[in-house]
Order: C-alpha cells, then sequence, then structure tokens
C-alpha cells in the first residue's frame, strides 16, 4: 500500500470511529500508546499528502458541521497560519536566522538532552525524538516551560521541533512558539501549570518549579500585513519543480501530466537554514518516492542539481512552496531567473481572511466552506 492509500485509509478510520468524540478528548495525552482521541495525520497534512480541504470535505460528508466543528477549526488553522505568514515574510526571515547573542549553553544541553529534572519535559524530549510526534497540548505545555521555566530563546525550541518532528511545518510550527510567547497574539502568552499537565495526562505527571507567573515575551518589532497581490497563473513551461510539502496531486493529474520533467526536490541539510534530523529527511524522500510512482516523468533530485537546473534555464514553473525553507531557497534565485508560481485557489481564498487574528478566520468558515468545500444544500441536515 501507497502512503496516499494508507494516509487516507487512517484518515476514515479516524472519521468513523474517532471524529465524533474529537471536541470533548481532544486536549487529553494519554501517551504514545493511545492516540484515538486524534487524529495523528499531521505528518501527512504537513506535506499534503492529505489536503486540508480534502480532510474537511470528507469529514463533513459524515457529520454536520456543528456538530465537528472544533475538528474542522483545529484543520483549518494550518490553512490560516499559512495565510498570515504569507503577509508578513519577515516574521520568517528574522526567526530562520535568529542567532542569539547570550545563551545558558548548559541549560540548552539539559533540555535538548532531556536531563532538566522536569520529569514530563524529560519525557517529551525522549518522545520527541524516538517517536518524531507530540501531542498538541504538550507542545503547549512544553514551549511554555522551554521559554518560561527554562528561560531559553522561542527560536531554539522552534528549530528543536523541525529538527525531530515529522509534520514540521514552517508556518505552523513558528506562529506556534511565538503564540506561546506572547508575540503572535501580542501579550497573550500560553503558562503551562502543573495542575493542566496533571488533568490532561491523566495524573501521569504533576511536575512542580514550573513558571507559572512569568510574563509574556516582549520584542521591538512590529510586523505589518502586506498585500499579496498574486497573479494567477497556469502551465507555461514544459518542466515543475515541486517541493515535499505539497505533494497532493488530487485535482492536478492533468496538469502534472502536461509537463515533460517533473523535478521532486529533496532537500538536504546543506540547504536547510533549520537542520532536520535524518528520520525527518527519510520520511520526506519516501514521500516524495511514493509521488514519483504516479507520474513516470518525474523524478527526485537533491538542492545542488536544482541548483544547477536553476543556474541553467531562463524561465520554470513551480508550485507554490508557501514561506518557509523551500520558498527561502528559491529566493535565492529570483533575480537571475523567472519563476513561475502555480497556486491553489483554495489557499488563495482562504488567505484573504488570514490578514488578522483567528477569530477574524473563524467567523468566515462557514463563508469558505460554501464557497470551496461543500454546496449549500449539504448542511440541511443541521
Amino acid at each position: 500500500m501507497d502512503v496516499y492509500n494508507y494516509a487516507q485509509d487512517e484518515l476514515n478510520n479516524f472519521i468513523n470511529k474517532n471524529l465524533s468524540s474529537y471536541s470533548k478528548d481532544r486536549n487529553y495525552d494519554y501517551g504514545p500508546d493511545k492516540r484515538n482521541n486524534v487524529s495523528v495525520l499531521s505528518k501527512y497534512v504537513s506535506h499534503r499528502i492529505l489536503l486540508e480541504y480534502d480532510i474537511i470535505n470528507t469529514s463533513l460528508s459524515k457529520y454536520p458541521l456543528s456538530k465537528i466543528e472544533k475538528y474542522v477549526q483545529e484543520v483549518f488553522w494550518r490553512v490560516y497560519w499559512k495565510g498570515w505568514l504569507e503577509h508578513r515574510p519577515q516574521v520568517w526571515d528574522d526567526y530562520s536566522n535568529y542567532q542569539p547573542k547570550e545563551i545558558n549553553a548548559d541549560q540548552l544541553n539539559k533540555a535538548i538532552q532531556g536531563n532538566t529534572g522536569i520529569d514530563c519535559f524529560d519525557s517529551w524530549v525522549s518522545e520527541l525524538i524516538n517517536n518524531n510526534y507530540l501531542h498538541n497540548h504538550t507542545r503547549m505545555w512544553f514551549a511554555s516551560i522551554w521559554i518560561f521555566t527554562l528561560k531559553l530563546p522561542w527560536q531554539l525550541g522552534a528549530n528543536f521541533f523541525m529538527e525531530h518532528l515529522l509534520d514540521g511545518d514552517s508556518a505552523s510550527n513558528t506562529l506556534s512558539w511565538r503564540w506561546v510567547a506572547g508575540l503572535q497574539t501580542v501579550g497573550k502568552h500560553y503558562l503551562a501549570t502543573s495542575s493542566n499537565i496533571r488533568k490532561f495526562t491523566n495524573g501521569k505527571y504533576s511536575p512542580y518549579r514550573l513558571n507559572e507567573y512569568a510574563d509574556p515575551i516582549k520584542e521591538d518589532i512590529t510586523y505589518d500585513a502586506v498585500d499579496l497581490n498574486i497573479i494567477k497563473s497556469e502551465r507555461t513551461n514544459s518542466a515543475l519543480i515541486i517541493f515535499d510539502n505539497d505533494l497532493s496531486f488530487k485535482d492536478r493529474e492533468n496538469l502534472y501530466d502536461s509537463y515533460n520533467n517533473i523535478y521532486l526536490i529533496h532537500m538536504t541539510n546543506h540547504s536547510r537554514k533549520i537542520k532536520v534530523s535524518d528520520k525527518v529527511l527519510q520520511f520526506k524522500h519516501s514521500c516524495l518516492s511514493d509521488f514519483k510512482k504516479h507520474f513516470k516523468q518525474a523524478e527526485i533530485i537533491n538542492d545542488t542539481d536544482l541548483n544547477q537546473i536553476l543556474c541553467n534555464s531562463h524561465k520554470i514553473d513551480a508550485i507554490y512552496p508557501c514561506i518557509g525553507e523551500n520558498n527561502s531557497f528559491m529566493q535565492r534565485y529570483s533575480n537571475q531567473i523567472e519563476i513561475n508560481y502555480i497556486y491553489r485557489d483554495e489557499d488563495l481564498f482562504c488567505w484573504k481572511y488570514s490578514k488578522k487574528g483567528f477569530f477574524n478566520f473563524k467567523k468566515n468558515i462557514p463563508t469558505i466552506i460554501n464557497k470551496i468545500i461543500r454546496t449549500q444544500d449539504l448542511f440541511s441536515q443541521e
């Protein structure tokens, strides 16, 4: 079974068995051996093996929006984060280029080695490194302890997640860490508390010595939203570039079949600003390999090969990789080659509502669903 079919089966299994109780149970972390209260599909979503809009559409074919609204919102968070970062690309640049001026090296080493003496945190470090996954609620606790109790830069924590998470996503990871720190919604931070951890780990952990009264982090810069002014484009060349963060080919088979060459880019750490582990690189390569099976003209190339192609071309098509690691790589060539980016219509529609906070996006979810997910008559069961 290929990864696409496996991911779809996992989605269907979650929808049929566990989606109805998601809203009630989602905040509990019962440990890596009991994850049926959440979907655990994020590694497929971050590479768009499962497309966000398809997940929502499939879910709404089973349940009315009123019964699964929380899950729909959680899926849309990923779309929103992408859009928010598109409007503020400088946030990514500042994060990915961050170099700490002063750092407590001993404290940092203890944190990344899981040797802080905070039992839950140390256990989560081990789980992250070994399983390449953490429950979403646990990620919030982890980030809060990293920032406010261990007093380490949020950027280094975000790097640590990107190094090990199979679902590492430039927008979701960066902006979630900023949100915990109190930077995303200025002055509103997230503080992990012993009582909250005890409750939602079902009593497994009850940490002490947490800084539960810390002030939010502040920064001197304000990031104003910029207009995107994206001009929709279609195929203009015989060669196409696809990165590992948009591997869905649903509704794009005809487009992809029209190219003579499809270059699937396997970015090595040589070109990455944020380094990732060997296991993450292997997972990305396996996703690319599975995509390759579906298109005979597709081939996997590394960043060095891509560099040569771009240096010897005047113009090339590319599936738009969104602000983040892959986009940063392409920007290096923006002055010497014309890159024709191909966007998803759904993304462009959703990003119109992503300039402000999530509340503004959330209130427009019915409009988004009606426009790009389902027709209005399918809401008659609500």
